[in-house]
């Protein structure tokens, strides 16, 4: 995707016949001497000063369209709630992740309140995530350029699936690769065939890019809550605890019911929507 260029063999110096026709430039008008407005090395010397200095500057606008390229990002882990990057940020490069969404509703924020301060007097303290949804990829890196064919090559393998329902009810303890988060999730119990369905159209794309492709054999959840560090054990030890609230909640146990109608991809700062089928 690179272009080249060529150049004339009037710029190449060495082995270049001279033009009969043409005017030598004499030793002198070579050198830093001024006064020698005919020679075309001074001539050319010139006009580049005089381009540097009336170049106005980028308009902030302009700037603006590409933050990616200009914005400046922070490593510092306690401005994120002490999370830790899986990757190092590059610029140009794009953290992207395929999810379906997850929309909570009265019922559900209740029960998670209940289960945080049931963990928290266990000495395990969780932060609600920001935003609940189902992971259909790992989180691989775009480049900027490729976010276009990423996102039409999705949506062409995505335009004859079918909308369908899932559902989750069991908790169960999961940790990252890099064992820096611990995450509080329910597990889907129904709907499996059909998440395995989005997976294969998902993996296709990411093998067009040389990208991870999803676990091979991938446990669905919804991720509730998150603690920093491997805590697996300790939140191992009151899942049990924290279970029987799922299961005792008002009328019956609580069923995690999510309809799934769109997929969405997260790209950096911006989330691209692929609607299923009725």
């Amino acid at each position: 995707m690179l272009v080249g260029y060529s150049s004339s063999s009037e710029d190449d110096g060495e082995g270049a016949a001279a033009s009969p026709n043409k005017k030598r430039c004499s030793p002198e008008c070579q050198g830093e001497g001024e006064g020698y407005d005919g020679c075309p090395a001074r001539k050319k010397a010139r006009a580049e000063e005089q381009v540097t200095k009336t170049r106005l500057p980028i308009p902030g606008c302009l700037l603006a369209m590409f933050p990616d390229d200009v914005d400046t990002h922070t490593e510092d882990s306690s401005l994120h709630s002490g999370r830790i990057r899986s990757f190092k940020h590059e610029r140009g490069n794009w953290a992207t992740y395929v999810y379906l969404p997850y929309n909570p509703d009265e019922e559900f924020r209740e029960l998670l309140e209940e289960l945080l301060a049931a963990a928290g007097a266990c000495d395990v303290v969780l932060t609600p995530q920001e935003e609940f949804h189902l992971s259909l990829s790992q989180t691989v890196v775009l480049r900027h350029h490729w976010i276009q064919p990423f996102t039409q090559s999705l949506r062409a393998g995505l335009a004859h699936c079918r909308r369908f329902v899932c559902s989750a009810g069991k908790l169960k303890v999961y940790c990252n690769t890099e064992r820096t988060r611990t995450f509080l999730s329910m597990e889907v119990s129904t709907g499996h065939a059909q998440l395995l369905d989005l997976v294969r159209v998902v993996d296709r794309t990411m093998s067009e890019f040389r990208l991870d492709t999803f676990y091979k054999d991938p446990s669905f959840h919804v991720s509730l809550a998150w603690c920093v560090g491997d805590l697996t054990a300790q939140m191992t030890e009151c899942i049990e605890e924290l279970q029987r609230l799922v299961d005792d909640h008002e009328d019956g146990p609580f069923l995690l019911r999510l309809d799934c109608v769109e997929l969405r991809c997260r790209t950096g700062n911006k989330t691209f929507r692929f609607p299923l089928e009725p």
